[in-house]
């Protein structure tokens, strides 16, 4: 990290490579499936954070920043604060009747297209990008409180539209 602050291009490579999957795969999951959109994201990311890694303090871990640099990137891409609701894609399905015999992840991808914005990043970072709610809150510029609301929102909306898929005893 110091090596990477102090300009050194290889160890920032390193960095690089040690944190490219993981943002790409979460902005993936934020631009809901548009990965071009999402590799355009990380890589502005990884801009910002070569620019500013001499500022980094470290009061956050690398990946939480890091997180907060796309989703600064991800808020300039769009009008609106972070997590204001955004359109679903054309090709998206929202449906509130789920058939208990669909596959699992089609009717997973559905729940998740039902949450509001706010739920949907909340849940993400928390639970997808394996943030702590402080963590999280911290990326989405939101109070601690509205992050931990959000998540128990969409936690109830899921476990409601996912319930056909509840083992009985």
């Amino acid at each position: 990290m110091a090596r990477a602050a102090s300009g050194d291009r290889q160890a920032f490579a390193g960095l690089v490579q040690a944190h490219q999957g993981y943002l790409r795969k979460l902005m993936g999951r934020v631009c809901r499936g548009d990965q071009g959109r999402a590799d355009d994201l990380a890589q502005e990311a990884f801009v910002r954070a070569w620019r500013a890694l001499p500022q980094f303090r470290g009061d956050a871990r690398f990946r939480t920043w890091l997180t907060r640099l796309a989703y600064s990137a991800l808020a300039a891409d769009r009008p609106g604060p972070p997590g204001q609701d955004d359109p679903l894609p054309d090709d998206a399905v929202v449906q509130d009747d789920f058939a208990p015999g669909a596959d699992w992840r089609i009717d997973l991808d559905r729940a998740m297209a039902s949450l509001t914005s706010p739920q949907r990043h909340a849940l993400l970072l928390c639970y997808g990008a394996d943030l702590s709610h402080a963590e999280a809150a911290l990326v989405l510029g939101w109070p601690l409180g509205t992050v931990k609301t959000q998540v128990l929102r969409a936690k109830m909306r899921l476990r409601t539209h996912l319930a056909a898929w509840e083992t009985t005893p």
